[in-house]
């Protein structure tokens, strides 16, 4: 008998599944200081890591101009990439991902980064064949637009109810709201718990562990 609530379950990659946050934050500021922009606060840099790269650069960045778009862009893989080999997945993941293959889940990343971004991750011999689909800002439509959970749903022929994000931030959480599937958030990544209320995810775990605990029961 199957007793799963979702058969497809998409995860946000930065700060949900991969320890990020901090870094992303330091490039972006680096990568405005860089083109003459004024520091963006930790907080700022933070709120808009899930956005596709270009909307968060011009989002965290108001002072700078439209024509240094290309080169901030530029200037902050610059800084991602020295510390790329810095990154690695939250302690859990990879066993929580194991258990919900193992349950049937079919597993997605729906992210801000690029496909050539989310591609490099990918290549971990750990995360080899463990996701059955993505979808990438730059070839979809960047957060909360709902197009990559809507091509999601399209490719394995499923309803909304059926699919279940999780993510960190508010632009996940309304992305799933806008695509009509339910949510799950998470407090340890880029966006303070008390925002996600008013988008009425159905919990919101504290750690990897909580997570893992929750979705077990209730996936």
């Amino acid at each position: 008998m199957d007793t799963r609530n979702f058969d497809l379950i998409a995860f946000d990659w930065d700060g949900t599944l991969f320890d990020s946050t901090q870094i992303i934050v330091r490039c972006i500021q680096a990568a405005v200081c860089d083109v003459g922009g004024k520091k963006p606060t930790q907080k700022a840099a933070a709120y808009v890591i899930g956005l596709g790269l270009m909307q968060a650069l011009a989002h965290a960045a108001p002072d700078v101009p439209p024509e240094k778009y290309p080169q901030l862009g530029e200037r902050y893989r610059h800084h991602y990439a020295r510390h790329f080999n810095d990154l690695s997945l939250f302690a859990g993941v990879l066993p929580l991902l194991d258990a919900l293959k193992a349950r049937g889940h079919l597993l997605a990343v729906a992210t801000g980064k690029s496909r050539h971004g989310l591609d490099e991750a990918l290549q971990s011999v750990e995360l080899k064949d463990v996701f059955d689909g993505s979808r990438t800002a730059d070839e979809t439509a960047g957060k909360p637009d709902p197009l990559m959970l809507h091509e999601l749903m399209s490719q394995f022929d499923l309803p909304a109810d059926r699919v279940l994000m999780v993510g960190d931030t508010t632009h996940d959480l309304q992305m799933a709201l806008n695509a009509a599937c339910p949510s799950v958030g998470v407090s340890y990544g880029a966006h303070e718990p008390e925002t996600f209320t008013v988008l009425k995810p159905l919990h919101v775990a504290h750690s990897v562990r909580q997570l893992h605990d929750w979705l077990l029961v209730n996936g």
